[in-house]
């Protein structure tokens, strides 16, 4: 005799799989800044030095800039950009250009901003330096979103002055 099985729609079964790695993936990173303060900006407000280094986790959307990256900045430029997964040395070898330095990324959230985007956030971390940005562009559009995690941020000797 044959036991009949229910049929399990094909679309939950996706759904699942996404929720669980998406899940996984987010509580496996462990270089999230460990205390994030104040979403509008730092008291004081932060000035990018010329001269430092951080790691960027760059995610979220359909995008060209999607990746790990270990990035320095020399005189306001970013003079070394090591992919430190496949998508980031992809990205490095195919798009150096692409990679940021922590102004290019607050000048894309005050474009986003400008433009009315649906979501446009900056996340700080204690020192004051940005840490996490978050845009959305457009509410009901999907992979046009971007989130940027700040990482092992130093700024450099002979980097004190801000750039700008």
């Amino acid at each position: 005799m044959t036991v009949a099985r229910p049929r399990v729609p094909v679309r939950f079964l996706a759904s699942v799989v996404l929720v669980v790695g998406v899940s996984g993936t987010a509580a496996a990173c462990g270089d999230e800044p460990a205390a994030l303060v104040e979403k509008a900006g730092p008291a004081g407000g932060w000035q990018e030095p010329s001269s430092y280094a951080y790691t960027l986790r760059s995610g979220a959307g359909e995008r060209a800039l999607i990746g790990t990256f270990r990035v320095t900045v020399r005189d306001g430029k970013v003079s070394e950009a090591v992919g430190l997964d496949d998508s980031g040395r992809r990205v490095v070898k195919e798009l150096p250009g692409h990679v940021p330095t922590i102004g290019e990324l607050l000048d894309e959230v005050e474009q986003a901003r400008r433009e009315k985007a649906h979501t446009a956030e900056t996340e700080y971390a204690a020192d004051g330096h940005p840490a996490r940005i978050t845009l959305d562009w457009e509410k009901e559009a999907i992979d046009d979103e971007a989130l940027y995690v700040i990482s092992a941020y130093e700024p450099l000797s002979g980097g004190t002055e801000p750039n700008g």
